[in-house]
């Protein structure tokens, strides 16, 4: 399945030199994990407070790719340098939940979106990353599946929030990418959780 995850491998790599000087400077896993969710909370609540200001849209459009920065060399610095835990592992998974909700939400304020559809969204997207989170219960591996998954998401998210921020006309045709992304993600989860099950039953 296509995927923007499939290439994190090469981004990890252009990442890694700065991971290595992270970890040589004593900066946690943990800590990269915390940053790049508060960044997220801030971001996502200064935009909602002030959607009327469509440019602040923009802070969404250049923080996505930060996120996905951060995001990797919290990963790595726990995989490649000793720092995996049990608390990291929560940390990981409810910060990108909530993260997500902060930096989708203020689309809500956006026309032709609206709440319904952006929390659908949102709704959707935790669904998505706890199909995937549950493989290890299973006795299966953390399921990363697309098509929409997280990096699917920040690319999509971002994208849109570059549009909206530098005013860009929005058709009313726009307002059929929410469902579509819900579309999206509905077969991201049967992904998931079919891939659970094959790695399962293929033991």
């Amino acid at each position: 399945m296509i995927s923007v995850y499939q290439l994190k491998p090469r981004f990890q790599g252009l990442l890694r030199p700065y991971v290595t000087r992270l970890a040589a400077a004593g900066v946690t896993a943990n800590q990269v994990t915390l940053t790049a969710a508060t960044g997220s909370v801030v971001i996502g609540a200064a935009v909602t407070s002030f959607a009327s200001f469509r440019p602040l849209f923009l802070l969404i459009a250049f923080w996505f790719p930060t996120r996905m920065a951060l995001n990797a060399i919290d990963g790595m610095l726990a995989r490649e340098f000793g720092q995996k835990s049990p608390l990291g592992a929560y940390l990981n998974e409810l910060s990108d939940v909530v993260s997500d909700a902060a930096l989708y939400y203020p689309f809500a304020l956006v026309a032709p979106f609206g709440p319904a559809s952006v929390v659908t969204v949102i709704v959707f997207a935790m669904t998505s990353e706890f199909a995937g989170a549950l493989g290890p219960m299973i006795g299966a591996e953390r399921q990363y599946q697309g098509p929409m998954g997280k990096s699917d998401r920040a690319t999509v998210f971002g994208l849109l929030a570059l549009w909206v921020g530098v005013m860009l006309p929005r058709p009313e045709w726009l307002g059929w990418l929410m469902p579509l992304i819900v579309l999206l993600l509905v077969w991201t989860i049967v992904n998931r959780i079919r891939g659970g099950l094959q790695a399962v039953d293929g033991a």
